[in-house]
C-alpha cells in the first residue's frame, strides 16, 4: 500500500487542494487577522454588518468555533493520514469540507439576514461533519490512540452547540459554559498533542546540533499525571468558575505542566526559532493555569478574562502559529529553517498574547489593548504574505 506522502505526489489538480493543511491553514490566519480587524472597528462603533450575534458574542465565537476549527482540522487533516496509513482527504472532498467553513464564517456576519436557525444551521455543521470524517479515518484505520483526539473535537462541537443554547436562553454566551467548554477543550488538546510533538521536535533538533547534550524526557508516569490534573482542573473550571476548589485544581495543574515543559529542554533548543516557540507556547498552558487560580481568588486583582486570554491568545495563538509555520515548511518538502519573517511573526505573537494578559490587571493602561490587537493583526497577516504562495503553490523540485 503506498504511503500517504506517494499517494499525495500523484495527486494533479491544483496544490491547494492537495493536502488538508494548505486551505485551512491559510483561510484560518487569514480569518484570525480580518476578524480581530472587524472586531477592533466595532469596539470603535462601525455597526455594518447585519449580525444576529451581539460583536462581544461574535468575537468570542469566531475565535472559538471559527479560527481554531480551521487550524485544528488543518492540522488533524495532515497528520491522521501519517497516524493511519490511509489515503489523505484531499480534490473535491477537501474542497467541500472548507467551503462549508467559509460558509460558517459568512452566515456568522450576515444572520439577521437568513431565517431563524439557519445561520446557526449550517455554522455548527462544520465541526460535526469534521468529527465525523476523522472518526472514520480513526476507525478505519484501527488508530484506536487517537479516538481521545476525536473525543475532543467531538467535544468542540458540543461546545458549539452549548454556545448557541446560551444565547438563546440568556441572551450572551461570552464567558458562558459554552466558551469555558471550547477553551478547555482546546488546551487539553495542546496538552495532549503538544505533549508529542514539542519534545519529539526538540530531540530530533538537538539530536543534530547539539549531539551529547540532555535530551528532553520521554513520556512517561509524570506525563500521564500531568494530563489527568489538567483534564480534572478543566472540567472543574468548566463547571465551576468561581469555586476555591477550582482554584486550587488549577493550581496543581499549572505547577505540573511548569515542571513537564521544564523536563523537554527547550532552552537548549534557543538555536531554531522552529523549535523554542512551541516551548514558548506552551508555557502559557501552566501560566493560564496559574492566572486562572489567581483571577478566583483575587478576583479585584485579576480579571477572569485575563487567564482565558493567556489560554487563548496565548496558548492556542501562539502553539498553532508554531505547528502551521512548522508544518507547512515540512509538508511541502522546505527546508525546515525559521526565516527572519517568521521569527518576527513569532515575536508579534507573543507580544499580542503577554500584552493582552497585562491588559487584564487592575489598574492597566489601555494601550496594552492596542498593542495586543496590532500585534495579532500583524502576526497573523504576516502568516499569510510570507505563506500564500508555500501552501498555494507546488512543492519545490
Amino acid at each position: 500500500m503506498p504511503s500517504s506522502a506517494e499517494q499525495r505526489r500523484a495527486w494533479v489538480g491544483a496544490p491547494l487542494w492537495s493536502f488538508g493543511f494548505r486551505p485551512f491553514f491559510l483561510g484560518g490566519a487569514f480569518w484570525a487577522s480580518a476578524a480581530m480587524i472587524l472586531w477592533v472597528a466595532m469596539l470603535l462603533g462601525w455597526q455594518g454588518l447585519p449580525m444576529r450575534l451581539s460583536p462581544l458574542d461574535w468575537h468570542a465565537h469566531e475565535f472559538l468555533f471559527g479560527y481554531l476549527p480551521a487550524a485544528l482540522s488543518g492540522f488533524l487533516l495532515t497528520a491522521i493520514p501519517n497516524w493511519t496509513g490511509r489515503y489523505p482527504i484531499l480534490g473535491k472532498p477537501l474542497m467541500a469540507l472548507f467551503l462549508l467553513w467559509i460558509a460558517g464564517r459568512v452566515v456568522m456576519l450576515c444572520g439577521a439576514l437568513l431565517p431563524t436557525g439557519v445561520d446557526v444551521l449550517v455554522e455548527a455543521s462544520f465541526l460535526v461533519v469534521l468529527a465525523l470524517v476523522i472518526g472514520r479515518e480513526v476507525l478505519a484505520g484501527r488508530n484506536w490512540r487517537n479516538l481521545k483526539v476525536l473525543g475532543l473535537v467531538g467535544l468542540l462541537a458540543g461546545a458549539n452547540l452549548i454556545f448557541y443554547y446560551e444565547l438563546m436562553t440568556v441572551q450572551s454566551a461570552s464567558g458562558g459554559v459554552g466558551a469555558r467548554v471550547a477553551t478547555a477543550t482546546a488546551i487539553m488538546l495542546i496538552v495532549v498533542i503538544g505533549g508529542r510533538i514539542v519534545p519529539s521536535f526538540t530531540r530530533n533538533w538537538l539530536m543534530k546540533h547539539a549531539p551529547g547534550v540532555r535530551e528532553p524526557a520521554s513520556f512517561g508516569l509524570a506525563d500521564r499525571v500531568t494530563m489527568v490534573l489538567s483534564a480534572l482542573a478543566l472540567v472543574g473550571w468548566s463547571a465551576a468558575p468561581d469555586q476555591v476548589i477550582t482554584a486550587l485544581a488549577c493550581a496543581i495543574a499549572g505547577i505540573c505542566n511548569a515542571v513537564r515543559l521544564m523536563r523537554w529542554q527547550g532552552w537548549q533548543s534557543r538555536g531554531e526559532p522552529l523549535v523554542w516557540i512551541l516551548h514558548v507556547g506552551y508555557l502559557f498552558v501552566p501560566l493560564g493555569f496559574l492566572l486562572t487560580a489567581c483571577s478566583i481568588v483575587f478576583p479585584e486583582v485579576l480579571a477572569n478574562r485575563a487567564s482565558q486570554h493567556s489560554f487563548m491568545v496565548g496558548a492556542v495563538g501562539v502553539m498553532t502559529l508554531a505547528v502551521m509555520t512548522r508544518a507547512s515548511l515540512g509538508h511541502t518538502g522546505r527546508m525546515l529553517r525559521a526565516s527572519r519573517a517568521v521569527t518576527g511573526i513569532y515575536i508579534l505573537a507573543v507580544v499580542a498574547a503577554f500584552a493582552r494578559v497585562f491588559a487584564g490587571i487592575s489598574g492597566a493602561p489601555v494601550w496594552l489593548l492596542h498593542v495586543a490587537a496590532v500585534s495579532w493583526i500583524l502576526a497573523f497577516l504576516g502568516f499569510v504574505v510570507v505563506y500564500a504562495p508555500i501552501l498555494a503553490g507546488p512543492r519545490p523540485r
